[in-house]
């Protein structure tokens, strides 16, 4: 993948660069832009149903639609009360939008020890909202490291071996160089637990106590966009469908589920580690149809 710097991460234009690039090299027969609606069962195989009315009858289907189409927001007693702003990570753009305010950060990871690193420095007051108190991995350690670690303990269990243990989560923090200022400033420290319900202009916990705010910034993660999938009626109550290793679903043996998080593959829903998955996926499904 193309990079201006071997250091670095590549930037925006350089991955979508890559993947077109991959699309062209492969000549690969992509409909765009086609949202599916609907897949049902037929006598002989699965229809696919899109929004605009289109239809495909298929002998199997890999759904591979992310979560990133699904932001979560906890079901807080109050959301619809409170007056002042509410934006989720995914529609979060620049800092500017919250100068002056005082801004709840809600949640621990990456995006909001991120997007809390740029809004503290223009807000009028950040407080940070966490599950747990959050674990910052040490300044070495950044997302190439965490991949490596990540593809470690793939290759051992792919080769009956024991993993080497875990170092680094999910929910720990990368210390890239704009969350390293903002803690040495002190905007990352003394987080909160989270507040029990909103009111029209503030937070309150379970003791009663009360903050005032004029924006919140949910950095509450996603789920599954599985919606298409209802029509089986395999999606148990947390919104996922079983699956077996490779990621066959369990309640209907034409469909396998790929790149929505470590249950469907390790790292399967990162750019990084989609690979391995998929070429296992893709492989199981050709010798399905024979």
């Amino acid at each position: 993948m193309p990079s201006p710097n071997a250091s670095t991460y590549p930037p925006r234009d350089a991955v979508v660069a890559y993947l077109a690039a991959y699309e062209a090299r492969y000549a690969l027969a992509v409909n765009r832009p086609v949202r599916i609606a609907a897949v049902r069962r037929t006598a002989d195989g699965l229809l696919l149903e899109a929004e605009s009315g289109a239809a495909w009858r298929v002998r199997a289907v890999i759904s591979a639609t992310g979560t990133w189409s699904r932001p979560f927001i906890p079901a807080v007693p109050g959301r619809d009360l409170f007056r002042g702003i509410q934006v989720h990570s995914a529609d979060y753009r620049r800092p500017e939008a919250f100068a002056g305010r005082s801004v709840l950060v809600v949640g621990g990871g990456n995006p909001g020890a991120q997007i809390l690193a740029e809004v503290s420095r223009v807000a009028a007051r950040t407080i940070w909202i966490t599950e747990h108190e959050p674990v910052f991995l040490p300044n070495d350690v950044d997302g190439r490291v965490l991949f490596e670690r990540a593809t470690a303990r793939w290759q051992a269990e792919r080769e009956g071996r024991q993993p080497p243990a875990l170092q680094g989560g999910l929910g720990d923090i990368v210390m890239v160089p704009p969350v390293r200022e903002a803690r040495a400033r002190g905007a990352l420290s003394g987080s909160r637990r989270p507040f029990v319900r909103l009111e029209a202009e503030s937070a309150v916990w379970p003791d009663g106590a009360r903050i005032a705010a004029d924006a919140i910034l949910w950095c509450t993660g996603f789920r599954p966009a599985l919606d298409h999938l209802a029509p089986l009626g395999i999606l148990a109550p947390d919104g996922r469908a079983p699956v077996a290793p490779g990621g066959r679903a369990l309640g209907e043996p034409r469909l396998w589920l790929l790149g929505y998080g470590d249950w469907t593959g390790m790292a399967s829903a990162t750019l990084a580690g989609i690979t391995r998955t998929a070429r296992a996926t893709v492989a199981e499904v050709a010798a399905a149809l024979g």
